[in-house]
């Protein structure tokens, strides 16, 4: 005889432990023949979880321990167990850094006090050394290596001068004589009216092929060495107001004494 489910109620076979349809389990109805109804068993529950290990009980078979460099409180170490040390901590090293970088700065600063002090006195000492006379726009100065003078003067000879002056040139200010202690430089100036195409003419000629030139557009240089002690050069600029300037030195060295 069928009977009806307990949960969907669906009809269940006469005889059938269990629903067709949800699959509950269906208990016997009461039997009409004089049988006893059947129990039937439920499943077996879950057993409970096992209890978590006590303080200093080491990991069950099978479980793998994780080291995570520092064991939990109230956890004993294995044997064998050594726990890492403790990164160090910086005490005062950039203190340290600071002090050294101090140290060399003074040290500088120290070298800088002295060399200056030292420069000082050298300048004390050769400025006390020299002596200067002045009178009517000369000068000379006496230095430990002998003296030096300087003389304004507008006209020289051409032997001052080490060459010809060019003809109908006029001397002007600029001249100057001076004395150094191993030799001398005589400067003369002079202004003409012909061009410097025509004044650098005259002196090519007078210093031959030995004479070095330089030829630009409005001005030129000319250079004689006369031996290892003398030498002469002479310039030549375009003016303005279409006069040429004639500038000759004459250096001589009297070489060492």
């Amino acid at each position: 005889m069928a009977v009806p489910c307990t949960k969907c109620g669906a009809q269940v076979a006469d005889g059938a432990q269990f629903c067709a349809i949800c699959g509950t389990a269906v208990s016997a109805a009461p039997s009409t023949s004089g049988f006893a109804p059947v129990n039937i068993p439920s499943q077996p529950a879950a057993p409970p979880p096992p209890p978590p290990p006590a303080a200093g009980t080491p990991p069950m078979p099978g479980y793998t321990q994780v080291n995570t460099g520092v064991p939990p409180a109230a956890y004993a170490a294995p044997a064998g167990y050594v726990a890492p040390p403790p990164a160090p901590v910086s005490s005062g090293g950039g203190g340290s850094a600071v002090k050294i970088i101090l140290i060399v700065l003074a040290i500088i600063i120290g070298l800088g006090v002295l060399g200056a002090g030292a420069v000082g006195f050298m300048v004390w000492r050769v400025a006390h050394s020299f002596h200067t006379h002045a009178r009517n726009g000369d000068f000379s100065i006496d230095t430990p290596v002998g003296p030096i003078g300087s003389s304004r003067v507008k006209n020289f000879t051409p032997e001052e001068l080490g060459a010809d002056i060019y003809p109908g040139a006029q001397a002007t200010q600029g001249g100057m004589r001076m004395n150094l202690p191993n030799g001398s430089i005589v400067t003369g100036v002079y202004e003409t009216s012909d061009s410097k195409d025509q004044v650098l003419a005259f002196y090519k000629g007078k210093f031959g092929s030995d004479a070095s030139v330089f030829d630009g557009a409005n001005s030129a240089m000319i250079t004689l060495k006369k031996g290892e002690r003398e030498s002469v050069m002479v310039t030549i600029a375009s003016e303005h107001d279409g006069k040429t300037k004639v500038s000759i030195v004459h250096t001589t060295n009297k070489g060492q004494s």
